[in-house]
């Protein structure tokens, strides 16, 4: 029987010193064998969403220096938020090295966004140095939510071609946990509903006066059903 021990009583985890042949290595592992890199190493899910924009999942230190060398990147967004472990230093020293703006922005793909937080990648899409690329683990999710706020909020497209960063082309799954995502932008077309296009209220609007988070997420969840089961048969993060 494999004990399982809860995260509240974990050791913290140390960051490896990218100083020295043994933390560098120590990084590598935990970039290529504990982030799952050496999937990645062939498949990046990477998309360009916009001539400004590109999306795609975590990216190695190589990865990082062909992205501002073929592609000019100026700016990487890491929406999985700052770690001590070796992929994020590995990360951040690549970017460092190629002259590309690091920053966290933290998101979450099982819970609906907080108001704060939309208005927050509101504001981060008018100051950062474009082109730019974000990214999370697999490219699907988080990358996803944030792919289709930067349609709604930056470009201002139409709606449904703002939700098509969230579908099985990048491979987003709706049928499980991360479907919570759809139902945050499918509760502002329900509140928009019968209304003709031109007289739907705007987004930042609906979400600063209407958007109730918390009854979002429970009736998400009283609809879900068996979801959850399918997260785990897959051990998305």
């Amino acid at each position: 029987m494999v004990k399982i021990t809860p995260k509240s009583m974990r050791k913290p985890h140390i960051a490896p010193d990218l100083a020295t042949r043994e933390g560098r290595a120590r990084a590598g592992r935990e970039l290529y064998l504990g982030d799952h890199g050496f999937l990645r190493v062939w498949f990046s899910n990477l998309h360009q969403i916009s001539p400004e924009m590109w999306r795609a999942n975590q990216p190695s230190p190589k990865q990082v220096i062909a992205h501002a060398q073929e592609r000019g990147i100026k700016t990487i967004l890491n929406l999985r938020g700052p770690t001590t472990k070796g992929f994020y230093l590995l990360e951040k020293e690549a970017c460092e090295q190629a002259g590309i703006d690091l920053i966290d922005f933290q998101m979450f793909s099982r819970e609906p966004p907080t108001v704060e937080k939309v208005f927050a990648a509101r504001d981060l899409f008018e100051r950062i140095r474009y082109p730019a690329l974000m990214h999370c683990k697999s490219g699907a999710d988080r990358a996803g939510i944030m792919a289709v706020l930067y349609k709604l909020l930056r470009e201002k497209v139409p709606y449904e071609e703002a939700m098509e960063q969230l579908s099985g082309r990048y491979l987003h799954i709706r049928h499980g946990k991360t479907g919570v995502l759809d139902a945050f932008f499918e509760a502002y077309a329900a509140f928009n509903a019968g209304r003709p296009r031109e007289d739907w209220k705007p987004f930042l609007d609906w979400v600063a006066e209407d958007y109730d988070r918390a009854a979002v997420k429970a009736e998400f969840l009283q609809k879900l059903g068996k979801g959850p089961k399918l997260d785990e048969i897959l051990h998305r993060e």
